[in-house]
């Protein structure tokens, strides 16, 4: 039996999953590390947690597992996207890393914008600047650690430094590095123009593969300290978003996938590439050869129905308490109770702003049509068809680009509800699935290692042999037409508040 090994740096922690070739889990271990926010907006943290936390899982299960490293044939490393690590000549970490989510590069995002052009950037890039991506950060460190800068010799996104760890070698893949801004994405390489405009030497980067290809071999060092052979093979891998596709299969075209967490995120994947030139969404490579992917995200999708339960679901979060369920489950009872359309209330999921399709960081959550006869239940129904009126919005920007979306998987939190997985299937029209595993994108990189060491033939070869549907949501007939008149209506009320949203900003 041979055994595939995938590591998935997240923010929280780094997680390690060992699998055979079927894609059973042998054992899985994560090591949870801090975030430091030494100011307003800022978010950062220590590669060297990174590191710590890919080794100690690593030797976890390799030692619980039992099983004899020669038998693990690769490794695929999955990490948090758009992450700064800077090292010097002798691979050092020269500052903690900015991450994903910082929010300091406002001025360098106004900076790439006068130099480059908006316009220039997403025909480049595939995605209008900003400010949580590498490019920002790295002109920040350039504008306001310029003694830090100078000492840069390498410039690495997180699962890549793990990469350099193990390996010695300094790379990335298409998937990740997508996500820099410094990407051509159409052509899947370095943009040499974006570079020599923003004055960013091309040597400080690392070398440019596909997701699955071998990027490197884990050195005797790692392989003393780690428990895996020396010589055992790396992978590109992939970002966590393009992990978390090929964990769930979304490899061929027709394929997607809808997670609701804290935010929601519709991605598809596509063949042939198309770049919004609105910039409401955002295109990368995907982790498949020659394939790309189109991701929208809404802010406020599992955050929306997190603060009605806060504040208004006590007495659900006590009942649940004495019954020993999830209060979740409690309030997916209630809003059963309630028809398509809450009644006629609707509700605007924009808590945090909005991303997808809108652009909007002004705009506010409105519940719309409220009357005296609704209740908390409807409050409740219109809240969770709010959020999947909102992704159903990401999917008509896929389908104004002509992407297929047929296929739709269901994950995260949300993806657990049956209720808000058949809100999807009637708004988009579509089968909803959930898929059997819930490694996401340890599996999907564990994969790509697996296509590496030549265990599969192909990435959707993998996915077709592994990836398996558990539940299945079809659209119901009589509900579609229902929903969408609602939905229609739910398009209508943004642009109406538009200019309103924008002065109560002002206020």
């Amino acid at each position: 039996m041979s055994y595939i090994i995938g590591v998935d740096c997240g923010t929280s922690g780094t997680k390690t999953v060992l699998f055979d070739e079927s894609g059973k889990v042998i054992a899985s271990k994560t090591i949870e590390y801090p975030m430091y926010q030494p100011k307003n907006g800022y978010a950062e943290q220590n590669p060297i947690d990174w590191k710590n936390a890919m080794i100690d899982t690593l030797k976890c299960v390799i030692t619980q597992s039992g099983v004899n490293n020669a038998d693990i044939k690769g490794v695929g490393i999955s990490g948090q996207m758009h992450g700064l690590v800077m090292l010097d000549k002798d691979g050092e970490v020269l500052r903690n890393s900015i991450i994903w989510c910082d929010q300091r590069t406002a001025n360098e995002v106004d900076e790439m914008n006068a130099i480059l052009g908006r316009e220039k950037l997403i025909e480049i890039t595939a995605n209008p600047a900003l400010t949580g991506w590498t490019a920002a950060k790295i002109l920040w460190v350039r504008n306001n650690e310029p003694q830090i800068y100078e000492k840069c010799a390498h410039i690495l996104l997180p699962k890549d430094y793990l990469r350099y760890i193990l390996t010695g070698e300094f790379a990335t893949e298409v998937s990740d590095a997508s996500g820099m801004q410094l990407l051509d994405v159409a052509n899947r390489c370095w943009s040499d123009e974006v570079l020599t405009k923003l004055s960013i030497d091309k040597s400080l980067l690392g070398k440019v593969y596909e997701s699955c290809e071998v990027t490197g071999q884990v050195t005797k060092e790692m392989a003393h300290l780690t428990g895996l052979a020396e010589g055992t093979i790396v992978v590109g891998g992939a970002g966590d978003n393009a992990a978390a596709a090929i964990g769930t299969g979304v490899a061929t075209d027709g394929k997607a996938f809808t997670t609701i967490g804290t935010s929601g995120v519709v991605f598809a994947h596509t063949s042939k590439i198309s770049i919004d030139p609105k910039g409401r969404v955002h295109t990368c490579c995907a982790a498949v050869p020659g394939a790309w992917h189109v991701m929208g995200v809404t802010q406020g999708a599992g955050l929306s129905l997190k603060w009605f339960r806060d504040n208004f679901c006590n007495a659900e979060k006590e009942t649940a308490k004495y019954m020993g369920v999830d209060e979740y489950y409690l309030m997916d009872k209630q809003a059963e109770t309630v028809p398509v359309g809450a009644n006629r209330l609707l509700y605007l999921p924009y808590l945090m702003g909005e991303r997808t399709p809108h652009l909007d960081p002004d705009a506010r959550g409105v519940f719309f049509g409220l009357s005296a006869m609704h209740t908390k239940k409807e409050m409740l129904r219109a809240v969770l068809e709010g959020v999947s009126y909102s992704l159903r919005d990401c999917v008509e920007v896929f389908r104004e680009m002509n992407i297929d979306v047929s296929d739709m998987m269901a994950c995260g939190g949300g993806g657990t509800s049956p209720l808000w997985r058949s809100m999807l299937a009637d708004l988009y029209n579509c089968p909803v699935k959930t898929v059997a595993s819930k490694e996401g994108p340890a599996l999907g990189v564990a994969l790509l290692a697996g296509v590496g060491a030549g265990i599969y033939s192909s990435v959707p070869q993998a996915c077709e042999a592994v990836v398996k549907a558990d539940k299945v949501q079809t659209p119901d007939a009589v509900r579609v037409p229902q929903y969408e008149s609602y939905y229609k209506l739910y398009r209508e009320i943004y642009p109406a508040l538009k200019e309103q949203f924008s002065k109560l900003a002002s206020l």
